[in-house]
């Protein structure tokens, strides 16, 4: 068996932003023939290729429009790559983004479910996952009321949850620890450092933090105009992420 979990292969993604619109056929015929395409093309990643060894707690990071989000989204297979390859070795768990998958017209619990069933696992697999998740979350109280009455900080907390939870074999993780109150917060910490001495389950994490690349990750990548610029120990890309300002 592979020793990596995740082997990236020569990775390009670009958007087309539209430039100006066409008002009818004639002017869009017209714009044709001058040339005038409507959209301007933007490579947000340039032929990248990494590998992360199972067990890692790999940092991603870099300025705003770098690259990170949309990395992040190609691995989870939200977007689709332009060209090159992403091999993922094992179940691969994302919490990128906060409400997505969500039900504000569902109970925690049914959220919980639904989740679970987003991300691949049965109901049998949910059963035995749901006590740690609501009792991780403090949220057993609430577990049979909507969605829509939980507070953004209660969703979190379900949400980050729900996630760390599942027992998939990779954790993706977007500024995670920026949301959520202090304890929260505090309690995202205590998790992180018994992670990074499991060498089962593989951690990618993005964040501007700078201090919780150098608390929690065993390796660092920094991400500049869509290319890996550099690769190495937390500390050292910290450093250089820092000088780029």
């Amino acid at each position: 068996m592979s020793k990596y979990a995740i082997t990236v292969t020569r990775l390009s993604k670009s958007f087309k932003l539209p430039t100006e619109r066409s008002w009818g056929l004639k002017q869009a015929i017209f714009n044709r023939l001058k040339g005038i395409k409507g959209y301007e093309k933007q490579e947000v990643l340039k032929d990248i290729s990494f590998k992360i060894e199972k067990g890692e707690f790999l940092g991603i990071v870099g300025r705003n429009g770098s690259g990170k989000s949309t990395l992040l989204k190609l691995l989870s297979g939200i977007y689709t790559a332009d060209s090159g390859k992403i091999k993922v070795n094992g179940s691969l768990v994302p919490f990128i983004e906060l409400g997505v998958g969500f039900n504000p017209e569902l109970t925690g619990k049914e959220n919980i479910y639904l989740n679970g069933a987003m991300l691949g696992f049965s109901n049998k697999e949910m059963d035995a996952m749901f006590d740690e998740i609501i009792d991780f979350a403090e949220l057993r109280p609430f577990v049979h009321q909507k969605l829509k009455n939980y507070s953004s900080g209660m969703q979190v907390r379900l949400a980050f949850s729900i996630a760390i939870r599942a027992k998939g074999d990779i954790l993706i993780l977007d500024e995670v620890l920026a949301v959520g109150d202090a304890a929260f917060q505090e309690k995202c910490n205590d998790y992180f450092k018994q992670m990074k001495k499991n060498k089962n389950q593989t951690i990618i994490l993005v964040t501007h933090d700078m201090e919780n690349v150098k608390k929690f990750c065993s390796r660092a990548i920094l991400l500049e105009n869509g290319k890996i610029i550099a690769d190495g120990k937390p500390k050292k890309i910290a450093e250089q992420y820092l000088g780029l300002f």
